[in-house]
């Protein structure tokens, strides 16, 4: 039953592709172009080298998606770790961070960008309002983005103002009391500057019930969005502002004892942020073939993350001895802040003859943390400082026709400073770099082969919970252990890939086909230690070396005007050579090889079709399936496979578009997150313990263009 999902996925694809051949008619009927903005230069999607997802704004609303993790299922090779409201961090082809308490996240190893801007170290601000389109590049994009994007980048791209004054406003209703309103409004203001301003507020109930609490709302949804630009533009040169905020107040209340959706904690958790910036990006041409382009953001973060730790109330055990025994109270409260200023300056030249790119990076970035939690003799707090300065090339040559030779390069120095009211203050330096070599040919006119080697860096640091931890568990049986890991290593990750894009059928089938091997050397793994003698949790991050490879096929095919199929499918296959960890089952210290890495399915998939019945009635079906995963290192438990169905129904007319739309439409249960604790007093074993996912969703909106 392992691959039962996959083959029926397959299958399904197979049978939907062949019968639109058959069927095949419509020469009107070819797709159209994608043009992706995440690089030095903006190219289509067929002519650029490289694994490349585009989620188009018509995608994002057929999927009623508020937020990019109600999109990460359409992504081949993307998955999340959630361990909050919303999914924190992204994995791309089994490379990504899992969770966050005490230590300071240098850099996420997948980067999420809205409008150029950086907006941190969790994924949870990143709003799908008003949005263009959604660019997912696979792979280290280190010479674009350095430390940035080790696994990948996620690139959001909101809409311009445009030549013409247009908007739109939407409101939405659905299930959970989930409610949605939007409105977005730009255009030329004058002959040279045009303007576009978006505001969403979306919100609900969450699908968690309380018992103890008798509420159903303590895992709600409430955030608002709002983002602004100008856009000058005259003699060739073009000067745009961005501004950006993210308020984010959501409840956090997700795990069971008996791993359903029923709650019984007393102190119920918030995932709470405030995220807002500023953006200067300036386009200056200093001849026909040579410009300047230079940009500065600068971006504040307030966040909460706060949970119950023992997910019960006091009366829990009544008079059950044993069960009391083994119960405990207690909540954790995080409050982080976080400021970041960013300047990025380059030269790039434009013409046939050897294009290139050079330019100077630098970031400094402050980071405080102030913990409270019922255990701890007092408050907690650090100061975490960043400096991060790079140079970087890029170069272009065509030998021949239908070649192309491109080479980048960057050299990244890092530099930080930690202090903790624990005593502890670390300062470290740092100088590593990436790059890419990748040769391009052109088949045809629809046809690019191309072959990839790049490398990414991520730098390495202190473990600051083991600091603190270390004088306090056994001395004997884990003080050894965690002395020794008192600092992880800079991880490298190199990346091999190779693949097909092209355009047939007269333009109606749409093919990216990608196999890459990586090798990560001292891979940074998040792993736990569980002292039972003096009750205390350490995390860390260890480090290993490690390989991941698979592949990637997207295929997109309008047989009809009306009726296009898709189908994106992955494979992937990951091992750690050798790690150390502590057996919560066999209560020791075991060494585990070639074991398969964290949130790494082996398959996944995303198939479906959308049509039109007339010019006026639009539909979308599809579904989108993985295989287990395992959610740590610290034991060996999995989140099941898993196969999702989501429809939706939209009816146009002018400018008013009437849209039904359904999420998890069979009402799948499916884990988002594992632990692997003795959680449940009555008991006093560990077991695993999930965070569901969301449960079907249905819903409709109301939309007017002008």
């Amino acid at each position: 039953m392992r691959h039962a999902f996959l083959f029926r996925g397959l299958r399904a694809a197979i049978v939907l592709l062949l019968s639109s051949l058959a069927a095949a008619q419509a020469a009107d009927a070819e797709l159209e172009e994608i043009i992706v903005t995440a690089g030095f230069r903006d190219a289509e999607l067929l002519r650029q080298a490289g694994s490349v997802s585009v989620l188009e704004s018509q995608r994002v609303q057929d999927r009623a998606a508020w937020q990019l993790s109600d999109m990460l299922g359409a992504l081949p090779n993307v998955s999340s770790s959630s361990g909050g409201a919303r999914a924190r961090f992204i994995q791309m082809r089994g490379i990504g961070d899992l969770e966050q308490f005490v230590d300071p996240k240098h850099y996420p190893s997948v980067g999420v960008l809205i409008d150029g801007m950086e907006i941190g170290a969790t994924a949870t601000g990143a709003v799908l309002s008003d949005v263009r389109q959604v660019e997912v590049l696979r792979g280290p994009q280190g010479t674009r983005f350095g430390s940035t994007a080790l696994a990948g980048i996620v690139n959001i791209r909101t809409r311009d103002p445009g030549e013409v004054m247009n908007g739109a406003v939407k409101v939405g209703y659905g299930a959970r009391a989930a409610r949605l309103l939007s409105v977005a409004a730009g255009g030329p203001l004058t002959d040279n500057l045009g303007g576009r301003i978006a505001a969403q507020h979306a919100g609900g109930d969450g699908f968690i019930d309380n018992a103890y609490l008798g509420r159903d709302d303590t895992a709600e949804l409430d955030e608002l969005s709002l983002h602004g630009k100008l856009v000058w533009s005259g003699g060739g040169n073009t000067l745009r502002f961005s501004g950006l905020y993210l308020e984010q107040d959501n409840g956090y209340d997700a795990f069971s004892l008996d791993n359903n959706r029923v709650t019984l904690s007393d102190e119920p958790g918030r995932d709470r942020q405030q995220t807002w910036g500023i953006g200067l990006r300036g386009e200056w041409a200093l001849s026909e073939t040579l410009w300047l382009e230079a940009q500065l953001h600068r971006r504040g973060n307030d966040e909460l993350y706060a949970y119950d730790e023992d997910w019960l109330h006091p009366g829990f055990c009544g008079a059950d001895a044993a069960c009391a025994a083994n119960a405990y109270n207690s909540a954790d409260r995080y409050e982080r802040r976080r400021d970041a200023l960013s300047m990025d300056a380059r030269l790039k030249s434009e013409g046939e003859t050897l294009p290139w790119v050079a330019g100077a990076y630098a970031q400094l970035r402050d980071e405080s943390l102030a913990r409270q939690y019922t255990f701890l003799p007092a408050a907690f707090h650090s100061d975490y400082d960043t400096e991060r300065y790079a140079v970087y090339g890029q170069i272009e040559y065509a030998p021949v026709d239908n070649w192309n030779l491109r080479a980048g390069l960057r050299l990244e120095r890092f530099r930080d400073e930690y202090h903790d009211s624990n005593g502890l203050d670390t300062r470290s330096r740092d100088t590593y770099w990436s790059g890419e070599f990748t040769l391009e040919y052109l088949l045809a006119e629809h046809t690019l082969l191309y072959a990839t080697a790049s490398r990414g860096g991520k730098p390495g640091g202190v473990n600051t919970d083991i600091n603190f931890q270390l004088p306090r568990v056994s001395a004997e049986r884990f003080q050894p252990f965690l002395a020794a890991r008192l600092r992880f290593d800079t991880e490298t990750l190199f990346n091999k890939e190779a693949g097909i894009k092209g355009r047939y059928l007269d333009r109606r089938l749409r093919l990216r086909l990608a196999l890459f091997h990586a090798d990560r050397d001292q891979a940074q793994l998040e792993n736990w230690v569980w002292d039972g003698a003096t009750f205390i949790w350490t995390g860390m991050l260890d480090s290993a070396d490690a390989q991941n490879y698979g592949g990637e096929l997207a295929l997109d095919y309008r047989l009809h005007e009306r009726l296009s199929v898709f189908a994106n499918l992955a494979y992937l296959q990951t091992n750690v050579d050798r790690l150390e960890v502590f057996d919560l089952d066999q209560n020791q210290f075991i060494v585990k090889e070639d074991r398969e890495q964290a949130k790494a399915p082996n398959w996944q998939y995303n198939i479906g079709l959308a049509f039109s019945l007339s010019p006026s009635w639009h539909g979308r079906l599809e579904a989108e399936g993985r295989d287990s995963s395992y959610y740590g290192y610290y034991h060996d438990g999995k989140l099941d496979s898993h196969t999702l169905v989501h429809a939706s129904v939209r009816y146009q007319h002018r400018g008013i578009a009437v849209q039904g739309w359904a999420r998890n439409l069979f009402n799948q249960d499916y884990a988002a997150h594992g632990l692997y604790v003795a959680a449940d007093p009555r008991l006093g074993v560990n077991r695993t313990y999930t965070q569901l996912g969301e449960p079907r969703a249905y819903g409709f909106t109301l939309a007017y263009d002008f």
